[in-house]
């Protein structure tokens, strides 16, 4: 299968080896952050340095001229990919005569957050998620939409990856992160992420539901769980602990709101892009699910883009029910973690590979190919040969 490799721009541009050493691992493509949150990075091979600090989400490229006297724009990034980190990593990699995908980071900002706070997600206790933009709100669609459409289609760019185009709620990995004293399950993480600003609101509204007595039947299904009872697994889970009827109308909003969303940033994307340009979403098939990989609908979500991206590396149980609707052309990548200090499985990616095949997939993404220790790398470079 074709293996494509994500990279950030720092593991490139400074370090001349990086791209040869790169397509020396037997991926044709590596998929290059364009626009990227705040991150803490190991350049375990670069010749000038071993830590990258990105302080803030950015666009790793110069924002363009449309940002201009909104409040909602792109913020440059620092000293960590100055200028055109993006533009300089890209030309050297596809000199190496590797294509180059955008890797594109969206409803994911905790500096917005902090400077826009009225874009976040607000829980039922008035709490606010500053690392979650709220998908409802006019101007921040808006927001996104335009960034998806830069960021993705830079110069020289074959295709484009798009992650959290969706909901993002409670579960985040952030700095000296502290909120796993309470066992929430999938079921208390999702009513912990569901948003109560004014434009959820009269979502909610608009589905027959009272915001106010939504918030507090959520704090009353959730009081249980502080105190340790079981919150249930699975959508069954959120209808014991919210009622059903509720449970559906919040989700029927949720789940509009973000098909809506991916239809019109994949509508941007295409109408900035050349011919042959392929959009592909990292997605989860459950659509009530948050975060990164998006929770999606799979027939809709494939009836817009080309493809998704689908995190297996606890197991390839989410593929097949992308497979079962992808068409000839459809991409259904399987997402591989090969660090072996992150969880992965760099050793066996020739087996997870073939299992990953078996369950529909028709293409691997690694990450991370900048991440990885020179064990990880020989490893990988094994694992495709094998494969």
């Amino acid at each position: 299968m074709k293996a494509s490799a994500f990279l950030y721009p720092w593991d490139v541009v400074g370090d001349p080896e990086a791209p040869a050493r790169t397509a020396a691992l037997g991926v044709s493509q590596v998929t290059l952050a364009a626009a990227y949150h705040s991150t803490r990075a190991l350049t375990p091979r670069h010749p000038h340095r071993r830590v990258v600090t990105a302080g803030h989400a950015a666009v790793l490229y110069p924002p363009g001229g449309r940002w201009a006297d909104r409040a909602l724009r792109p913020y440059p990034a620092g000293p960590w990919a100055p200028g055109d980190a993006y533009g300089e990593a890209a030309a050297a990699l596809a000199d190496t005569g590797l294509d180059v995908h955008t890797w594109v980071v969206l409803a994911h900002n905790s500096r917005l957050g902090a400077e826009h706070p009225d874009t976040s997600v607000v829980n039922a206790y008035g709490d606010r998620y500053p690392w979650a933009p709220c998908i409802a709100q006019p101007a921040t669609r808006a927001y996104l939409v335009d960034l998806a459409a830069e960021a993705a289609v830079r110069p020289g760019a074959r295709g484009t990856e798009l992650e959290s185009l969706g909901w993002y709620g409670l579960a985040h990995l952030h700095a000296h992160d502290k909120t796993a004293g309470v066992g929430l399950g999938d079921a208390g993480q999702y009513l912990m992420s569901l948003c109560f600003c004014p434009a959820c609101g009269a979502g909610y509204t608009a589905q027959g539901l009272d915001p106010d007595a939504l918030a507090a039947a959520v704090r009353a299904a959730l009081e249980p769980v502080w105190h340790g009872a079981p919150s249930g697994g699975g959508w069954a889970g959120v209808g014991g602990l919210l009622g059903d009827t509720r449970a559906d109308a919040t989700r029927a909003w949720r789940d509009g709101t973000a098909r809506t969303l991916q239809e019109a940033a994949v509508r941007a994307v295409r109408a900035a892009a050349p011919d042959g340009f392929r959009i592909l979403l990292h997605a989860d098939p459950e659509s009530w699910h948050c975060g990164a990989d998006a929770g999606v609908d799979p027939a809709h979500v494939l009836s817009v883009a080309d493809g998704v991206v689908v995190p297996c590396t606890g197991g390839t149980g989410l593929l097949p029910p992308f497979a079962g609707h992808a068409r000839e052309d459809t991409v259904v990548a399987a997402n591989l973690t090969v660090v072996t200090g992150m969880g992965g499985r760099p050793a066996a990616l020739a087996a997870d590979a073939a299992r990953a095949r078996a369950q529909g997939a028709t293409e691997l993404r690694l990450y991370h190919a900048g991440l990885a220790s020179d064990a990880d790398l020989e490893a990988v470079r094994e694992g495709l040969r094998g494969g």
